[in-house]
C-alpha cells in the first residue's frame, strides 16, 4: 500500500534511506527538505512487516524568458534492501509521478541510474536543453505537460541542494 507519509514515519523513514543508500547523505537530504518545507509530494509503502519504501519530491522552478515552469525534482526513492527488486520502487515512481500530475506541474526531474529511470518516461535527450549543475546519462527529464520542455530554461533547486 501506498500513502502520503506522516510525522510519525519520519524515524522510519530515516532508516529506510540510510539503509538504501548505506550513508546518511540522502537521509540528511530528507530531512533538510523537510525542515525547510520543500517536501512537495512524499510517499511511504507499507507492508506487514511496516514501512518498507520512501519516496520524496521537492518543488523546482524552470525558468526561461520570463516565464517560471512549476517542476519537481524527484530526490530520493529508497526501498529496504531486503525488499529491493520487487517492484516497490518502480510503483512508488509511478504514484509520486501520478501526484505530481494531478498538482499540475509541468515536468520532473531526476538525477539517477540511466539504466532505470528511462523506464518510466524519463530521458537524458529531454534534460539537455535544460541548464542545470548537472548534465550527461544520468540527469533526466519526464514532462508531463507535453512540449514543456523544448524551450529550455535554468534549473532552480530547493536551497537544500546546496546548488
Amino acid at each position: 500500500m501506498i500513502r502520503d507519509a506522516a510525522p510519525h514515519d519520519y524515524p522510519a523513514i530515516r532508516q529506510i534511506v540510510r539503509e538504501a543508500f548505506a550513508q546518511d547523505d540522502e537521509a540528511d537530504l530528507v530531512e533538510a527538505l523537510r525542515t525547510g518545507g520543500d517536501a512537495l509530494v512524499e510517499l511511504v509503502e507499507t507492508g506487514d512487516t511496516g514501512l518498507r519504501g520512501h519516496i520524496l519530491y521537492s518543488p523546482l522552478a524552470i525558468e526561461r524568458g520570463g516565464e517560471t515552469l512549476r517542476a519537481a525534482a524527484l530526490a530520493p526513492v529508497a526501498v529496504l534492501p531486503a525488499f529491493q527488486k520487487q517492484g516497490l520502487g518502480g510503483a512508488l515512481i509511478r504514484a509520486g509521478n501520478a501526484r505530481c500530475a494531478e498538482l499540475g506541474l509541468s515536468a520532473i526531474i531526476v538525477l539517477g541510474h540511466a539504466d532505470y529511470y528511462p523506464r518510466f518516461g524519463f530521458s537524458a535527450a529531454l534534460a539537455e536543453s535544460l541548464e542545470a549543475p548537472f548534465s550527461g546519462p544520468h540527469f533526466m527529464a519526464l514532462e508531463l505537460r507535453p512540449g514543456a520542455l523544448q524551450g529550455g530554461g535554468r534549473v532552480r533547486y530547493a536551497k537544500a541542494f546546496g546548488v
